[in-house]
């Protein structure tokens, strides 16, 4: 078991409050669209201080627990690509001005690390108190992994979000937006911008992305801490990702399949864990092997996808759904 003192957690969670609380000052003080070389700068920042932080860890901690996290950071940020497009089609539905769209992904992002908390602990409760937890994660990240498969061309629809039309039904919301506000006042009554439901349509969607996530990471360690900073580092970069890849998620057409793959190995290995437990009999897949697996099976995904897409420019890649849509339509013309 990892101790980590309580001077561990605080320069930790200080740390990445004090990014994103930086990063969401200079979103609202200076909104504005954001180019592909401040972009591209900020994202080489995140990712160096995610690094940073895993050799300092590993050199503290022991490169046993630094190899974890690692393996953790990786899995979550490729987990985070598939939000971005889930993210895309929700600023492509609700047509957010593009100065504006680096607040509404800041806001989304640090609620998302606040539910992750939540279910960080969750988890973390029900996998010490009962060990079956790991196996229904496990059949959990399986099931997960073949809807995913199955839908891999589809997109998930942000008129299905149950929040959002609930929203739309009850609350007086106007179809204009008033910059960055989420509120407005029309001939002396307050309504609800559009941008209040690109939030709500984030932060629901930030719960579902929760419960495939951490069960997977869980897969990986079952160290808190690790979890914890992991999913932090790996969402910390996302506002910048976010219009660094933009153009390029169009042409990730197999990272769905990618991903599926991923999320299966790791419900297979907690799987494996539980049975492990029962017996030592049963073998377990080492975090080494892991992060192996991991690794190559998202540069063969990526590799694969670029020249697909490069052969095929008119392929487009989607985010994935967890349920097929039936198709729309038309009118025959």
């Amino acid at each position: 078991m990892l101790d980590v003192t309580t001077t561990a957690w605080l320069v930790t969670c200080g740390i990445v409050l004090a990014l994103f609380v930086i990063d969401l000052g200079v979103a609202i003080a200076r909104p504005h669209a954001v180019g592909f070389k401040e972009a591209a700068f900020a994202s080489t920042f995140y990712i160096a201080v995610a690094v940073a932080f895993g050799v300092a860890f590993g050199m503290i901690a022991g490169w046993e627990s630094g190899g974890e996290y690692f393996a953790g950071y990786i899995l979550e940020k490729s987990l985070s690509v598939d939000n971005l497009f889930v993210f895309v089609v929700i600023m492509t539905t609700f047509a957010v001005p593009q100065e504006h769209q680096q607040k509404v992904l800041l806001i989304g992002i640090f609620a998302a690390l606040l539910l992750r908390v939540v279910f960080i602990m969750l988890g973390a409760t029900l996998l010490e108190s009962f060990s079956i937890m790991f196996l229904l994660f496990g059949l959990l990240l399986v099931f997960t992994a073949i809807q995913l498969f199955r839908h891999r061309d589809e997109d998930p629809s942000v008129e299905d979000n149950a929040v959002v039309n609930l929203a739309q039904k009850r609350l007086p919301v106007t179809d204009e937006y008033d910059g960055g506000k989420l509120t407005t006042r029309i001939d002396g009554k307050r309504f609800f911008t559009p941008l209040f439901l690109v939030l709500l349509a984030i932060g629901s969607v930030d719960i579902l992305f929760a419960l495939d996530s951490i069960p997977a990471i869980f897969g990986i360690t079952d160290e808190v801490f690790i979890v914890f900073a992991a999913n932090a580092f790996a969402l910390l970069g996302l506002r910048a990702l976010f219009f660094l890849v933009t153009g390029l998620l169009d042409r990730l057409v197999y990272l769905s399949s990618g991903l599926a793959i991923v999320l299966a190995f790791i419900g297979v290995k907690l799987g494996l864990h539980w049975g492990h437990l029962q017996s030592d009999s049963v073998p377990e897949i080492s975090t080494t092997f892991s992060l192996v697996v991991i690794g190559i099976v998202l540069a063969v995904t990526t590799v694969a996808s670029l020249i697909k897409s490069g052969r095929n420019p008119e392929m487009k890649a989607h985010a994935g759904s967890l349920r097929g849509h039936p198709p729309k339509e038309t009118d025959g013309r």
